[in-house]
């Protein structure tokens, strides 16, 4: 695809002292994050499944994403860090999803741009992550996970891209990439993903 993902506004540094000041409720939010992107990915499949161009990359990703919490959970173990008892509502991902249009192709883009946007946040948030956390393994962890990241928001893109016209997606995705600094500027900051 010849689509250029424009940046997304940087996090505040507040974010990530926020982050490296309460590691352990950052990795109960993160662990969170990566079943509910396992699920959204799935979704998609059970949403689109006469988009055959799509399915595979999807169920590859809804099985990586698992595989990302089981990771994370790992590392919870070893902190003796339990789960969240319950899966809060995450407010970012709520105020991007109110985002989507009505009707099937319209409804269609926008989540797979959003999947986009969400994969390319989390690739900045847990760069940044690597990039400072004192701790080396953490630090090698956080660098898979983000160099994951930035395939998966390049792949919803190029998935987009079987459908509908790279100048169409390039329109939404600044429209959305908008809305999503909004989004996350309006947000508390706090230990977690978003």
């Amino acid at each position: 695809m010849d689509f250029k993902v424009p940046q997304l506004i940087a996090s505040k540094q507040a974010w990530l002292d926020a982050v490296l000041s309460d590691f352990d409720s950052f990795l109960k939010d993160h662990a969170d994050c990566e079943r509910k992107a396992s699920g959204m990915a799935m979704s998609l499949v059970a949403k689109y499944p006469d988009r055959d161009a799509i399915l595979q990359d999807l169920i590859h990703t809804g099985i990586e994403e698992l595989e990302h919490f089981r990771l994370v959970f790992k590392i919870m173990q070893q902190r003796s860090v339990p789960l969240n008892a319950k899966m809060s509502k995450d407010l970012y991902i709520d105020g991007l999803q109110k985002q989507v249009r009505t009707g099937r192709e319209n409804g269609f883009l926008d989540r797979l741009i959003i999947g986009a946007i969400v994969e390319n946040r989390g690739f900045e948030r847990f760069k940044l992550i690597a990039e400072n956390v004192a701790d080396r393994e953490l630090a090698k962890f956080y660098h898979m996970i983000y160099t994951s990241e930035a395939k998966h928001g390049n792949m919803f893109l190029n998935l987009a891209a079987n459908y509908f016209r790279i100048s169409e997606i390039e329109k939404r995705y600044y429209e959305l990439a908008g809305i999503e600094a909004q989004i996350l500027n309006s947000l508390e900051i706090r230990a977690a993903l978003h």
